[in-house]
């Protein structure tokens, strides 16, 4: 038996988008079979526009197959900017009425109709009768996640722990960790992974699989321009459920600063965002260890030439001196690499 369509709106700043907001649209898709997402502003940021914040939403909500567009499990997000210039967005000061009938009148030219509307503020009941149509309170109270939009403006690293990892390296602020982390670094068959693998079980803790790899197998070889931030994105992510599960520390295969390095490497370029997110890699992790290109080449038939293990790990030795992010470099067999990592780490 099919489920009948229903629609649901979703209208704000997002100025940030923080976890108020995802929590917001979550609850929202899983209740509609698509939601509809306005992003404005008057007066609008200058360094974070209306148009960028939309991005970070699109950017947070893009799946595995970035083709499919933005969706929060099975239900697509189409996501609108607005904008004074050219949709007469009212001031943010404009009186209740206007702001509704501004929307009303919006979704009446766009020929979108809705069925439910989806806010956290006390304006929600009032605006979704003048559209006639349903209404649902999250978290309104802010108790679930105690934050605003208003708050993480004023203080970004104050409130770091309440933004996505993505959201908050564009504001150059890393959120809180759980767990100290420890990344590890170094060119393809440097032996990252079996030494993440090795100290999470002599230590007792938990690890993370470089993500870049597993999308890079699944998509047969055949990555996109745009699949590198999320790659970065998704890794970021994982980052923080294994840290969950970790004690004391969390060992990481791969940061988004190396990412990075892989999107100019095939592309020649690379998303701000990501140059965001790799920016901050020195503050997100506790410390940073090379693993020394001196192990033997194994060619499982995803990695480049034995030849390029020099050139990447030189790259990633200029990259972490640019950013000024200080590393201790590991040799050796497997054992004495779990050694020299233990005793810098004070074991």
């Amino acid at each position: 038996m099919n489920t009948p369509s229903r629609t649901g709106l979703v209208v704000g700043k997002f100025w940030p988008p923080h976890r108020g907001h995802q929590l917001l649209l979550e609850t929202a898709a899983a209740q509609v079979t698509e939601l509809v997402v306005l992003v404005y502003a008057n007066p609008d940021s200058a360094s974070q526009p209306a148009a960028v914040r939309a991005d970070w939403l699109r950017m947070l909500y893009r799946g595995d197959d970035g083709s499919a567009g933005p969706r929060i499990g099975q239900t697509p997000l189409r996501i609108f900017v607005l904008s004074a210039a050219a949709d007469g967005v009212p001031p943010d000061a404009a009186d209740d009425t206007t702001q509704r009938e501004f929307v009303r009148q919006w979704l009446v030219r766009q020929g979108i109709p809705v069925d439910v509307v989806f806010s956290s503020e006390a304006y929600g009941p009032g605006f979704a009768a003048h559209l006639s149509v349903a209404h649902v309170a999250v978290d309104n109270a802010r108790r679930q996640v105690p934050v605003s939009g208003t708050r993480v403006r004023a203080n970004p690293a104050e409130h770091a722990a309440f933004l996505h990892p993505l959201v908050a390296a564009q504001l150059g602020v890393v959120p809180p960790a759980s767990v100290p982390r420890v990344v590890f670094l170094g060119a393809e068959s440097s032996g990252k992974s079996t030494l993440c693998a090795a100290l999470a079980e002599a230590c007792g803790t938990a690890w993370v699989p470089e993500y870049g790899r597993t999308l890079h197998e699944q998509k047969n070889g055949n990555l996109d321009y745009d699949d590198l931030l999320y790659i970065a994105r998704r890794h970021a992510e994982l980052e923080d459920e294994a840290a969950a599960q970790a004690h004391g520390v969390l060992f990481c295969d791969t940061n988004a600063a190396t990412t990075a390095l892989y999107s100019y490497y095939y592309f020649h370029r690379c998303d701000p965002a990501l140059q965001a997110m790799a920016a901050v890699c020195g503050q997100r992790y506790a410390h940073t260890f090379v693993c020394a290109p001196t192990v033997p080449f194994e060619q499982d038939g995803w990695r480049g030439p034995e030849a390029l293990r020099s050139f990447q790990h030189g790259m990633i030795l200029m990259q972490l001196d640019y950013f000024g992010i200080p590393f201790t470099l590991v040799e050796g067999t497997v054992a004495e690499r779990v050694a020299q990592v233990r005793a810098a780490l004070g074991a």
